[in-house]
């Protein structure tokens, strides 16, 4: 494939992951979901995808920012929230070649524990009496368990899923390096 192409496909996966991811986010928010201690967002599912390309890293990163302009804890959440995901996808692709009989098991744990430590502080910092200990453990705990309900109920069938169909050849290979063969 030539560079450019190459370039035009990462782009397009980019802007398509952070498209899906802010849909799937804002659509939790619509059932409350999506936003404070107790958070249910579908669109971490998605946060698997690094293990089969690294444009899932700035699409999951870019989305997490669009749907944190929503976000009731403002610039706050746009910065610490977005870095707890961007830290997230870049560990999981670090994990991507990390199998126990033949599953990635351990790819969905970066997002738990970035977004349950980071966006944990984040609520426990903006909590009105201030930063307690005892908000930051409830507020970590409760993000962590919403996290890992989603990365590992959705987000690792989802990764097996694609695996085992071969869908993943389509972020991994790219659509026109597949049409080719």
């Amino acid at each position: 494939m030539k560079k450019q192409t190459r370039s035009t496909v990462f782009l397009a996966q980019g802007a398509m992951i952070a498209a899906i991811y802010t849909v799937l986010t804002l659509l939790a928010a619509t059932m409350n979901l999506a936003y404070g201690p107790v958070q249910f967002r579908f669109s971490e599912a998605l946060t698997i995808l690094p293990l089969f390309t690294p444009a899932a890293i700035p699409g999951l990163t870019i989305g997490c920012l669009l749907s944190n302009l929503f976000s009731g804890y403002g610039a706050a959440d746009m910065i610490f929230g977005t870095l707890a995901t961007l830290l997230a996808a870049i560990a999981t692709h670090m994990l991507r070649n990390v199998r126990i009989k033949h599953i990635p098991w351990l790819a969905p744990l970066p997002p738990v524990v970035f977004n349950a430590v980071i966006v944990g502080a984040e609520i426990a910092f903006f909590a009105p009496e201030g930063f307690l200990w005892a908000g930051f453990a409830a507020s970590a705990l409760s993000v962590g368990l919403g996290e890992l309900a989603v990365c590992y109920i959705l987000g690792l069938p989802l990764a097996v899923f694609m695996e085992r169909t071969g869908l993943s050849r389509y972020l991994t290979d790219g659509p026109l390096r597949l049409s080719s063969r």
